[in-house]
């Protein structure tokens, strides 16, 4: 499974557990509007470190939250490398 595929899976196994309706996810989404809330967003991020086995919020002194999911999947590939 590709770094891509495990966020998508993530995204959308912890949409439906939240009873929250996702937004397509393309690269130029805004995670804001992906239809996700904050909590929603770190129990992707705790299940993402499980799974991967990184966490690039913790592993960057100066990370900066990505603004849109392109950014978002682009953050753990580069952390993965």
């Amino acid at each position: 499974m590709t770094v891509r595929s495990e966020i998508i899976a993530q995204f959308t196994e912890v949409a439906q557990e939240h009873d929250k309706r996702l937004a397509p996810l393309t690269d130029e989404l805004e995670l804001l509007e992906s239809g996700l809330d904050s909590l929603c967003f770190a129990v992707v991020v705790a299940r993402l470190e499980e799974s991967l086995g990184i966490d690039p919020f913790s592993e960057s002194e100066d990370a900066l939250f990505p603004v849109t999911f392109g950014e978002f999947v682009s953050f753990y590939e580069n952390a993965a490398k």
